[in-house]
């Protein structure tokens, strides 16, 4: 059977992109993944999303754009394409050992952000372990945060997040910083910022929310502990754009390409949310293009 529209992605950007097509009635297939609802699903509190003044849990918020979905017609699976063949049509898009067809693709995959991969990051992600400064930094008056990273987005997070927290210690492996020289001079400027340089982070502490973090130098390998009540990553992000590398123009950080329609270099492919979204990586950005590439995917299929 052959699918109007193959939605691949179940963040934001894809119940969203869901939500408009089936109530274009174009009966849309959602291959939402076997962990769908992308980023907010590890969030445990969304207080910057329009509509919920008292603020919202994040995997409740995923659940409620899944249901309107459902109540237009979405089907929605949670399975993982595998594979896609964009170059013929209609296009075919696969999960497990089934083959779907589909006349229109919007995919919205989703991106996450790089990660320590030490045990205690898991435990206390959402408890005080977070990549979204613009997010989470409220959450941090008064307190005292460490920011690891030494790019512009790792400044631009230490800096931003001096309106609320204290104090925010900025850790880097190295002894200079690979940002550009204004943001570095920004954040050097920055009375609220101290620096932890040459150091790696060897463990992440606390029980139920971080407490802590115990840094190694990288030139003698000398332990040492700060006192912290959050601690953000601002290491980059990975787009999950794997399977779609040797169908559509994706750049040189694994970021699909996409023109301000939401479409790709394929004529009827079209990408929204985070993928493509090298800036601003918040939900209702990722929303909001999900409903572009939406009503650019109806459009193209009225000719």
């Amino acid at each position: 059977m052959e699918r109007n529209v193959v939605i691949i992605g179940g963040g934001p950007a894809g119940y969203t992109a869901a939500i408009y097509t089936a109530r274009a009635n174009l009966a849309p297939l959602v291959l939402a993944g076997y962990a769908a609802g992308g980023q907010l699903m590890t969030t445990t509190e969304v207080e910057n999303f329009p509509g919920f003044p008292t603020g919202v849990n994040g995997p409740e918020l995923m659940d409620n754009m899944k249901a309107q979905a459902d109540r237009f017609g979405a089907e929605i699976l949670f399975k993982d394409a595998t594979k896609v063949d964009f170059s013929k049509k209609p296009f075919e898009i696969t999960y497990e050992d089934i083959v779907v067809k589909a006349k229109v693709v919007i995919i919205a995959t989703g991106a996450g952000p790089k990660k320590l991969n030490i045990p205690a990051e898991k435990k206390l992600w959402g408890r005080g372990v977070s990549s979204c400064a613009t997010c989470d930094g409220a959450f941090y008056k008064g307190k005292e945060v460490a920011v690891i990273g030494g790019g512009d987005s790792a400044m631009e997070e230490a800096t931003f997040l001096t309106r609320f927290a204290n104090k925010v210690t900025l850790i880097h492996r190295r002894d200079e910083f690979r940002a550009s020289k204004i943001m570095v001079e920004r954040a050097k400027k920055n009375p609220k910022i101290a620096f932890a340089l040459s150091k790696t982070v060897d463990d992440i502490l606390g029980d139920t929310k971080v407490t802590g973090v115990r840094l190694k130098d990288v030139k003698t390998g000398k332990l040492s502990e700060i006192k912290v009540d959050g601690f953000f990553l601002a290491i980059g992000h990975i787009p999950y754009s794997e399977i779609f590398k040797t169908q559509i123009k994706i750049d040189e950080e694994g970021y699909i390409v996409a023109n301000h329609k939401t479409e790709t270099n394929v004529p009827g492919v079209f990408a929204c949310g985070d993928v493509v979204d090298h800036h601003f990586r918040q939900a209702i950005t990722a929303a909001g293009s999900g409903c572009m590439a939406a009503m650019s995917a109806e459009r193209y299929l009225q000719g």
